[in-house]
């Protein structure tokens, strides 16, 4: 069942960085009519006409349907870690959008973070738990991640540009994390048959939460480049989800000397993160142009302006 709950995983995190790109392009080629309430509701509006839009929505579906897959099969504390991956191929994916050309410092940080994801999940080698969690983990859970998000969101209000999407983007993290776990708790209950998931709660909490966690990466998308608001989505969904794991599902993660390559896989997931995210093919303004321009080569360029 590990091999079918990787490739479920990596499949859904493939889908889902495609749909944040495709999302990300729809954005950009809308023009920004000002700060007001209004004109953000009339930018979001054309956006939701444009194909790659509703395609990023398509892939989105997909990805949950792959995503639920994976959890009714294995653990959230590796389901979740393994949908890191969707940085990398958000880049990638994004490169060929973008009509960017990776260099070798964004191959050595696609490398680092890789293999810190790999070494990290081999150390931790997490462990099945129960199945469904009991109503007290769900309030100490539920409690965490309401107040975690709502910290975050408060703190993104006066932010801008970089700062605000990496705020959001990692108050969709958490959000994305709890959604999982909520749909982990609805799908473990097919066992007892349909009608058993569809009349319990956790289904319909699901899809409140995923409705928040959906709005807050808009706001993510529409705040600043993928390169700031991805690594905080990606690699706080991955934590967020080995915490939610023990609490609610009593899963388990090796400690003692494993401590040691865990911490090094995540320090490489790190690297990696910030290696992506100033790579000259990829820095600055890779995502904010209008993906119909002829392919830039790489090479020196004006540095990008503070703030976006």
């Amino acid at each position: 069942m590990t091999a079918v709950t990787v490739l479920l995983a990596l499949l859904a995190a493939l889908s889902n960085a495609s749909a944040s790109v495709l999302q990300r392009r729809a954005a950009v080629q809308e023009p920004d009519d000002g700060g007001g309430a209004g004109s953000v509701v009339r930018r979001f509006t054309r956006v939701l006409r444009r194909r790659s839009w509703l395609a990023g929505v398509a892939l989105l579906a997909l990805s949950g349907l792959l995503q639920a897959g994976a959890l009714a099969v294995g653990s959230l504390s590796l389901v979740q870690p393994l949908l890191a991956a969707e940085l990398l191929f958000t880049l990638a994916v994004g490169s060929v959008v973008f009509r960017r050309r990776p260099d070798g410092r964004t191959w050595l940080a696609f490398a680092a973070l890789a293999v810190g994801l790999a070494l990290f999940l081999l150390a931790a080698a997490p462990t099945a738990g129960r199945t469904d969690a009991p109503p007290r983990a769900w309030l100490l859970g539920g409690g965490g991640v309401l107040g975690a998000v709502a910290l975050l969101a408060v703190a993104a209000l006066p932010a801008k540009g970089a700062s605000r999407a990496a705020l959001l983007g990692l108050a969709s993290a958490v959000s994305f994390a709890a959604t999982a776990a909520l749909l982990k708790e609805a799908v473990g209950r097919l066992g007892d048959g349909p009608a058993a998931m569809f009349g319990h709660w956790s289904l319909y909490a699901t899809g409140v939460a995923g409705l928040v966690a959906f709005l807050l990466l808009q706001g993510a998308l529409g705040a600043g480049s993928l390169t700031a608001s991805q690594p905080a989505l990606t690699l706080g969904d991955a934590l967020t989800s080995v915490v939610l794991g023990w609490v609610l599902f009593a899963e388990t993660i090796h400690l003692g000397l494993n401590l040691i390559p865990e911490a090094l896989g995540i320090a490489l997931i790190g690297a990696g993160s910030i290696g992506l995210a100033h790579a000259q093919s990829v820095g600055g303004q890779w995502d904010t142009a209008a993906p119909d321009r002829p392919p830039e080569r790489d090479g020196p360029r004006a540095p990008a302006p503070r703030g976006h």
